[in-house]
């Protein structure tokens, strides 16, 4: 492949097989100009009269191979040219013959080769190829039916043709590859495999030709404990709007005014109202008003009129009579009307009385540059809540249980009902209040709970959005707010199209720090808000664990799908860079605490929420740019969850697993909100548990063919150092292999080497009760030697 470098052309006096001599300017241009051509070349042949003739062309840039012949008149040469170059040679007087090897041959033969190159490499890759167990897991779930989880990690996986599957008694699955944000995670089953008996092991096989057999383990354990025979559950019976809740729980508190107490939060929401509006014509022709006042406050009781006056060459006018705004319409010398949608809107705006009542808007962007059309519609705030929901802002509150609220005990927080649609969460949180307030004289148990903890519970973060979901469109997610311009703001989006996801307002991984998982856009379901905590239902939330800094336990309840995840929940999508993740021990820490409260979820009713849908939600869902649980977790320390209500049921007759939707029929609501709350109580006993821990983990070093190891008696920190300095907290700690890896073994040299270490659990206990902070001796140490 070649081209022709412009240097002094020596062709003069040279003799060319055709006996002419070419113009030495000229074969520099041409052959320059086609040079420039940047196309593959041929090797083609040229006949000149001798070898001196050969070495002018040589001379002149051209890319002469080493082939040479006699023939009758001359020497044959064989040249790498492109068809221009080819073309220039002609040009210039050169007899230019057969394509010896054209560049599409050469082509393949350089593809060809470089497959050859890529068998040889994923032939050795092959040879290299690791993979990693995650987990094997099985488990039964409601009905009975036993299922079957793996997670493996192939060190091929992101090549799209790795293939693994899974091998057990005679039967053989292929596992799917997830990839999130462009990037290989893992392979699993993205549902669990049903099974008829337990196998023992899997084997997992890969095309890139590694293997490992792996045994399969229980996951949860056994179901929790029923309660005592007196135990109180099941005091919802249908679905509550936000207004019914918020009684419930002042009746509680009013009920029990030794346990609970009701605190208001500071941030009033704008309110389950809108503004009045119509809209007149369609497309580049409509417009609509937008009233001043509320709906409920005198924008229902205006009424927008267009009209044609009937004669010819009429002005645009805009009257007004009480509430009635008359916009008479231009017409031309034939009497019809002329009046843009853009120049009525103008005309209303620019009328003081007609202003005072409303803003006109053309249509979205069409500019409003069609001819307006006569019509008449009476302005609507189109919320159709009975009277008695309030349409004022309202004060979100929380209710407050436990013997002693002075913030001495650890607090929770249970909160439900960020996303409006979601029916079944407030039940999960209403339920439990009860359940804790009710049976505290009846059962032990409870009691020890409510002595014990200082628990904080709202039933619904988002009570406008969550109003309008009731009685205007079942499947409103976000709050009611409107940060759009007129654009967005029309009668046809305003019902379905603006506010703001309130799981996407927080300031920790939000869209302003470049985190994925929201949307700029106002009529986006994930919509973040122009601000980070721009909305009062987020800037409540943080002002409550902002107030009561015992709070060390949270759980956002959503639906749906069975989900049980915590940070961190966001990540930067070039690279797939997460929100840094929680130390191996506080990770070992979420996954134990999960097991118990999930172990509360399936004692109810026997529903699993699935092994591959536990975990980080940027490991087992997506990045979700703003929530809340990442806010409470980086700012504050707490622990947080989010429960997705609502796990898939297993058809047994289709043999398919079933989701369950947002506001599924009341009764599996019900099973939902029972199971669910089991969780919360769950969570409550965790938090409990970490109340009471005062007692330091306990480790154990190993040295192994990959490094130093440690075993401890529950999940813990490690802070290391290797060089027989003292470890501190600012000590390197024991990390994570991977992601849902066990830990990665501490590299050491050959010979001695003195390891020095502390552990250090949840609650803050360090090992051997050593200091880091002030000093002593009394951490652990150990030398390993290396031969």
């Amino acid at each position: 492949m070649a081209a022709l470098a412009v240097l002094p052309l020596l062709l003069a006096g040279l003799p060319l097989a055709a006996g002419a001599e070419p113009d030495p300017d000229a074969a520099a241009t041409s052959l320059a100009d086609a040079a420039a051509a940047g196309h593959a070349g041929d090797i083609v042949e040229v006949t000149v009269a001798d070898q001196d003739a050969v070495a002018g062309l040589i001379e002149a840039g051209a890319d002469v191979t080493e082939y040479t012949r006699q023939v009758d008149g001359g020497l044959l040469v064989h040249v790498v040219a492109t068809p221009d170059q080819q073309a220039a040679l002609r040009d210039l007087g050169y007899a230019v013959g057969d394509v010896v090897v054209s560049a599409a041959e050469t082509e393949a033969v350089v593809a060809e080769r470089e497959a050859a190159v890529r068998r040889v490499n994923q032939t050795l890759a092959r040879t290299a190829e690791t993979l990693t167990p995650l987990r094997a897991e099985w488990f039964e779930s409601v009905g009975g039916q036993t299922y079957l989880g793996v997670e493996v990690k192939s060190s091929l996986g992101a090549d799209s043709g790795t293939v693994l599957t899974v091998s057990f008694d005679g039967r053989s699955v292929t596992m799917d590859r997830f990839v999130d944000a462009g990037q290989y995670i893992y392979h699993t089953f993205f549902e669990p495999v049903a099974v008829d008996d337990v196998p023992a092991e899997v084997t997992v096989t890969s095309t890139g030709g590694a293997s490992l057999t792996v045994p399969v383990v229980e996951w949860l354990g056994d179901p929790r404990p029923e309660p005592g025979p007196h135990y109180a559950t099941g005091f919802v019976d249908h679905y509550m709007d936000p207004t019914e809740l918020y009684d419930r729980i002042e009746a509680l508190a009013a009920e029990f005014p030794d346990l609970a107490e009701i605190i208001d939060l500071p941030y009033e929401t704008n309110g389950y109202r809108r503004k009045a509006q119509a809209m007149i014509g369609s497309d580049a022709a409509a417009l609509y008003v937008t009233s001043h006042a509320w709906g409920h406050e005198g924008g229902n009781e205006l009424r927008l009129e267009t009209v044609n006056p009937g004669t010819a060459n009429s002005p645009l006018s805009v009257g007004v009579s009480g509430g009635t705004i008359r916009v008479s319409l231009g017409t031309d010398g034939s009497g019809a009307p002329n009046s843009t949608a853009a120049q009525v809107v103008a005309a209303v705006n620019a009328s003081p009385a007609a202003s005072a009542l409303v803003t006109a808007s053309t249509y979205r962007t069409t500019g409003g540059t069609g001819v307006a059309v006569a019509g008449a519609q009476d302005l609507t705030d189109g919320l159709d809540a009975p009277a008695h929901i309030s349409r004022e802002p309202f004060t979100v509150r929380a209710i407050r249980i436990g013997r002693d609220r002075d913030g001495s005990k650890t607090g929770v927080f249970a909160y439900s009902q960020e996303h409006a649609r979601e029916w079944v969460t407030p039940l999960v949180a209403l339920e439990t209040a009860e359940r804790l307030l009710r049976n505290y004289a009846t059962d032990a148990y409870t009691k020890q709970l409510v002595d014990d903890l200082d628990i904080f519970i709202v039933p619904s973060v988002n009570p406008d959005g969550s109003h309008f979901s009731f009685y205007d469109r079942a499947g409103q997610r976000r709050n009611m707010t409107n940060h759009c311009g007129p654009e967005n703001s029309d009668p046809g989006r305003a019902a379905t199209s603006w506010g703001v996801d309130l799981n996407r307002n927080f300031s920790v991984g939000s869209r302003f720090d470049g985190y994925s998982g929201a949307s700029a856009s106002c009529t986006s379901d994930t919509y973040s808000g122009p601000a980070e905590l721009s909305e009062p239902e987020a800037r409540n939330e943080v002002w409550l664990t902002q107030q009561y800094p015992n709070i060390r336990f949270a759980m956002n309840v959503h639906s749906y799908g069975g989900y049980f995840m915590w940070p961190p929940g966001a990540y930067i999508a070039d690279g797939r860079v997460p929100l840094p993740r929680p130390t191996l021990g506080e990770e070992n820490y979420f996954w134990a605490a999960s097991s118990h409260i999930l172990s509360a979820v399936q004692a109810w009713r026997g529903t699993a929420v699935w092994p591959g849908r536990t975990g980080p939600v940027s490991d087992v869902l997506y990045s979700a740019a703003g929530n809340s649980a990442d806010e409470h977790w980086y700012n504050r320390g707490i622990f947080g969850w989010d429960f997705e209500v609502g796990a898939d049921l297993w058809d047994p007759v289709e043999r398919e697993w079933d989701p369950q939707g947002f506001q599924p029929p009341f009764a599996e609501g019900y099973e939902q909100a029972m199971e669910f709350s089991n969780g919360l109580i769950g969570l409550l006993e965790v938090a409990r548990a970490y109340g009471h821990d005062v007692r330091p983990p306990r480790t154990t070093l190993e040295l192994t063919d990959g490094g130093v190891t440690f075993e401890a008696t529950e999940p813990v920190t490690i802070h290391y150092t290797l060089d027989g300095s003292r470890p501190t907290y600012s000590s390197p700690r024991v990390e994570s292999a991977g992601l849902r890896e066990d830990a990665a073994p501490i590299p050491v040299g050959a010979g001695s080497t003195r390891v020095h270490w502390f552990a250090v659990d949840a609650a803050g206990n360090v090992e051997n009760r050593y200091d880091p902070l002030r000093g002593g001796t009394n951490y652990r140490k150990e030398t390993v030697t290396v031969d």
